[in-house]
């Protein structure tokens, strides 16, 4: 009777091994929101490739979407973590992060030298008015006149960290999208540095 039920209970488990995707395995991002968007807009621009000014497009402007939209199709196609924010700024940053099916996307607060749990989604980066920021690897410095959110796609490794010499804040990689405040769906307060300087870091984003 005992040796029945321990091969009744290794049947129900090998079944749930097959049918329930395990925790260590590789996420797939091919199924969601961001991937759609990228591949319908790399489809969009790829039937201009031979006319690229009549969609408003220099030969430059052209290969540079282009290949940012095949960079961001590729990470989704190939990442196995979800999005997370690493925070090399040296100081107290605001993401925008979730947990899937747990919570919505709101804004923590992370802190210096820390990275996001991979359980959860980090959206994108607030970053507030007066920030000097390079926002991509062959992006030039600019100083933002008013709070903006960096967006990144499902898998996403995003780097900030501060430039020693210059103070100036550099990401990694560029963002799928930069929304002022205003133009995205999360309600989002105003804030200074100095006001997310103030802030606890959240503890419930990080592993």
């Amino acid at each position: 009777m005992h040796s029945v039920k321990f091969i009744l209970v290794a049947l129900v488990f090998m079944v749930n091994l097959i049918i329930a995707q395990p925790s260590w395995a590789g996420k797939d991002f091919t199924k969601g929101a961001d991937y759609a968007e990228v591949t319908q807009a790399l489809n969009e621009i790829l039937i201009v490739k031979d006319t690229p000014e009549q969609a408003g497009y220099t030969p430059e402007q052209f290969q540079q979407r282009l290949a940012q939209l095949q960079f961001q199709k590729n990470v989704m196609e190939t990442a196995t973590k979800r999005a997370q924010c690493h925070n090399e700024t040296g100081k107290t940053m605001a993401v925008l992060a979730n947990k899937p099916k747990k919570s919505p996307t709101q804004l923590y607060f992370l802190g210096a030298g820390k990275i996001t749990d991979d359980d959860w989604d980090c959206d994108g980066i607030y970053l507030p008015a007066g920030t000097q920021v390079v926002l991509g690897p062959v992006a030039q410095s600019q100083e933002l006149s008013e709070p903006i959110v960096v967006k990144f796609v499902d898998g996403t490794q995003s780097i900030a960290r501060t430039e020693r010499t210059t103070g100036v804040i550099e990401l990694n990689i560029e963002p799928a999208k930069v929304l002022k405040a205003g133009e995205s769906n999360w309600s989002l307060p105003t804030l200074s540095q100095a006001d997310i300087d103030s802030q606890t870091p959240s503890s419930q984003i990080i592993d």
